[in-house]
């Protein structure tokens, strides 16, 4: 095996299994989906470990440990629309749409959006979307079965909660540094949520 072969297979085995990431279809995206191609030259060293690695412009890569839980946590079927916020480098929108039908991702940076849409044409889905937005422009005309926020936010937007179909999930992690909270949230009913908390962690702002 290759030295990212072994790195890739240490990530899962070492890293994310033991973070209690058990689903297997979770785990065989994340061994498919290579995260050295999505991770900058000067960080290639960095692809496999369990660390934030920088894209650009303040935004980071999220740590695979919580990628994993995030997948695992969302349960998204193969019929399910995914609203990524946050295209970071676009490794987890390439993850998300092999297990989707289809992913749309936003972020309110042109740059960002460039970059994670130039690493997803290498990869090759074609049912997953970049486009400019702010997540303050998100509505409820338009709903999905899962939103995946990729970086944190002071509280959960109520935008985003109307934007989830009835049984949609949401993952976002809330909460001011260096304690923040990892949440899903659960639409039940018209105007009824639950909210389960997954993991403590610290994950930099949305809007930088």
């Amino acid at each position: 095996m290759t030295h990212s072969t072994v790195a890739k297979y240490n990530m899962i085995e070492q890293q994310i299994r033991p973070w209690e990431v058990l689903d297997n279809r979770v785990l065989s995206v994340l061994d498919a989906v290579d995260r050295a191609d999505f991770v900058r030259p000067a960080y290639q060293g960095l692809a496999y470990a369990d660390c934030q690695i920088p894209v650009g412009n303040g935004v980071r890569m999220l740590p695979p440990t919580i990628e994993g839980r995030m997948l695992q946590a969302l349960m998204i079927g193969p019929d399910d629309r995914v609203l990524e916020v946050g295209c970071g480098s676009g490794y987890l929108s390439v993850c998300l749409a092999q297990l989707a039908q289809q992913v749309t991702s936003i972020d309110a940076r042109a740059e960002i959006v460039d970059f994670a849409r130039a690493n997803q044409a290498k990869f090759g889905p074609q049912n997953c979307e970049f486009r400019e937005l702010d997540q303050s422009q998100v509505n409820e005309r338009l709903r999905y079965d899962v939103i995946a926020v990729s970086a944190s936010l002071a509280r959960v937007p109520d935008n985003l909660r109307q934007a989830l179909t009835l049984g949609g999930r949401m993952f976002i992690v809330v909460g001011q540094s260096p304690v923040m909270e990892a949440l899903l949230i659960t639409r039940v009913g018209e105007s009824a949520w639950t909210t389960q908390s997954l993991f403590e962690t610290d994950l930099p702002r949305l809007d930088g």
